[in-house]
Protein backbone atom coordinates (compact mmCIF):
# COMPACT_ATOMS: atom_id res chain seq x y z
CA UNK A 1 0.00 0.00 0.00
CA UNK A 2 1.38 3.46 -0.54
CA UNK A 3 1.91 5.82 1.73
CA UNK A 4 -1.58 8.63 1.96
CA UNK A 5 -1.18 12.09 3.09
CA UNK A 6 -5.01 13.70 3.78
CA UNK A 7 -4.95 17.31 3.29
CA UNK A 8 -6.39 20.64 1.93
CA UNK A 9 -5.92 21.69 -1.53
CA UNK A 10 -4.08 25.55 -1.93
CA UNK A 11 -3.54 25.78 -5.61
CA UNK A 12 -5.61 24.30 -8.55
CA UNK A 13 -4.16 26.56 -11.00
CA UNK A 14 -1.89 24.52 -13.19
CA UNK A 15 -3.21 21.86 -15.85
CA UNK A 16 -3.09 18.36 -13.90
CA UNK A 17 -1.68 19.42 -10.74
CA UNK A 18 -2.52 20.68 -7.43
CA UNK A 19 -0.93 21.93 -4.37
CA UNK A 20 -1.86 20.33 -0.73
CA UNK A 21 -1.33 21.51 2.56
CA UNK A 22 -1.25 19.23 5.55
CA UNK A 23 -0.95 21.07 8.70
CA UNK A 24 -0.07 19.00 11.47
CA UNK A 25 0.08 19.76 15.52
CA UNK A 26 3.57 19.11 16.98
CA UNK A 27 5.55 19.37 20.42
CA UNK A 28 8.89 21.00 20.49
CA UNK A 29 11.51 17.96 21.90
CA UNK A 30 12.89 19.83 24.56
CA UNK A 31 10.40 22.85 25.42
CA UNK A 32 7.12 20.79 25.04
CA UNK A 33 5.62 23.45 23.49
CA UNK A 34 2.87 22.77 20.28
CA UNK A 35 3.56 24.72 17.20
CA UNK A 36 1.66 23.99 13.94
CA UNK A 37 3.70 23.31 10.89
CA UNK A 38 2.41 23.26 7.33
CA UNK A 39 3.87 21.06 4.46
CA UNK A 40 2.83 21.46 0.72
CA UNK A 41 2.77 18.73 -1.64
CA UNK A 42 2.22 18.61 -5.35
CA UNK A 43 0.40 16.59 -6.49
CA UNK A 44 -1.35 14.79 -9.92
CA UNK A 45 -4.81 15.68 -10.75
CA UNK A 46 -5.45 13.89 -14.28
CA UNK A 47 -9.12 15.02 -15.14
CA UNK A 48 -8.73 18.41 -12.85
CA UNK A 49 -11.42 17.56 -10.60
CA UNK A 50 -9.82 19.37 -7.02
CA UNK A 51 -10.82 22.64 -6.40
CA UNK A 52 -9.15 25.28 -4.43
CA UNK A 53 -10.23 24.12 -0.35
CA UNK A 54 -10.98 20.60 -1.48
CA UNK A 55 -10.08 18.32 1.29
CA UNK A 56 -8.35 15.34 -0.68
CA UNK A 57 -6.24 12.35 -0.20
CA UNK A 58 -3.20 12.46 -1.82
CA UNK A 59 -0.93 9.11 -2.94
CA UNK A 60 2.61 8.35 -3.44
CA UNK A 61 3.29 7.37 -6.64
CA UNK A 62 6.92 7.41 -9.10
CA UNK A 63 8.58 10.78 -9.62
CA UNK A 64 6.09 12.43 -12.51
CA UNK A 65 8.20 15.50 -12.30
CA UNK A 66 10.91 17.24 -10.76
CA UNK A 67 8.61 18.27 -7.35
CA UNK A 68 5.36 15.90 -8.19
CA UNK A 69 5.40 12.42 -6.37
CA UNK A 70 2.06 12.33 -5.26
CA UNK A 71 -1.35 11.56 -6.91
CA UNK A 72 -4.73 12.59 -6.79
CA UNK A 73 -6.36 9.22 -4.77
CA UNK A 74 -10.15 10.80 -4.19
CA UNK A 75 -11.80 13.99 -3.23
CA UNK A 76 -13.27 13.66 0.68
CA UNK A 77 -14.90 16.81 0.93
CA UNK A 78 -16.20 19.50 -1.53
CA UNK A 79 -14.95 23.39 -0.25
CA UNK A 80 -18.43 25.56 -0.05
CA UNK A 81 -16.84 28.30 -1.91
CA UNK A 82 -13.79 30.74 -0.61
CA UNK A 83 -14.69 33.93 1.12
CA UNK A 84 -12.87 37.08 0.76
CA UNK A 85 -13.19 38.49 3.63
CA UNK A 86 -10.32 41.62 3.72
CA UNK A 87 -11.73 43.59 0.94
CA UNK A 88 -15.30 43.01 1.50
CA UNK A 89 -13.97 44.11 5.26
CA UNK A 90 -12.25 47.06 3.41
CA UNK A 91 -15.21 48.17 1.23
CA UNK A 92 -17.42 47.79 4.48
CA UNK A 93 -15.34 49.87 6.18
CA UNK A 94 -14.77 52.61 3.77
CA UNK A 95 -18.27 52.90 3.03
CA UNK A 96 -19.59 53.62 6.47
CA UNK A 97 -16.49 56.26 6.75
CA UNK A 98 -17.83 57.87 3.87
CA UNK A 99 -21.05 57.33 5.42
CA UNK A 100 -20.23 58.90 8.80
CA UNK A 101 -18.72 61.59 7.35
CA UNK A 102 -21.61 63.18 5.14
CA UNK A 103 -24.00 62.33 8.46
CA UNK A 104 -20.88 64.35 10.69
CA UNK A 105 -21.59 67.03 7.67
CA UNK A 106 -25.16 67.36 7.55
CA UNK A 107 -25.52 67.65 11.44
CA UNK A 108 -23.23 70.20 11.53
CA UNK A 109 -25.23 72.39 8.67
CA UNK A 110 -28.55 71.81 10.54
CA UNK A 111 -26.89 73.43 13.61
CA UNK A 112 -25.29 76.32 11.86
CA UNK A 113 -28.43 76.60 10.23
CA UNK A 114 -30.25 76.44 13.72
CA UNK A 115 -27.63 78.76 15.15
CA UNK A 116 -28.45 81.15 12.46
CA UNK A 117 -32.21 81.22 13.11
CA UNK A 118 -31.71 81.61 17.10
CA UNK A 119 -29.17 84.47 16.11
CA UNK A 120 -31.80 85.94 13.68
CA UNK A 121 -34.72 85.74 16.40
CA UNK A 122 -33.09 87.08 18.82
CA UNK A 123 -32.14 90.52 17.02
Amino acid sequence: MAHTLVGTVTSDKRDKTITVSIVSRETHPLYRKQYTKTRKYTAHDEKNEAKKGDRVQIAMTRPLSKTKAYTLVKVIERSHGTVELKEDVNKAYEAEKIGADEIAKAKAASEAKEAEEVEGGEA
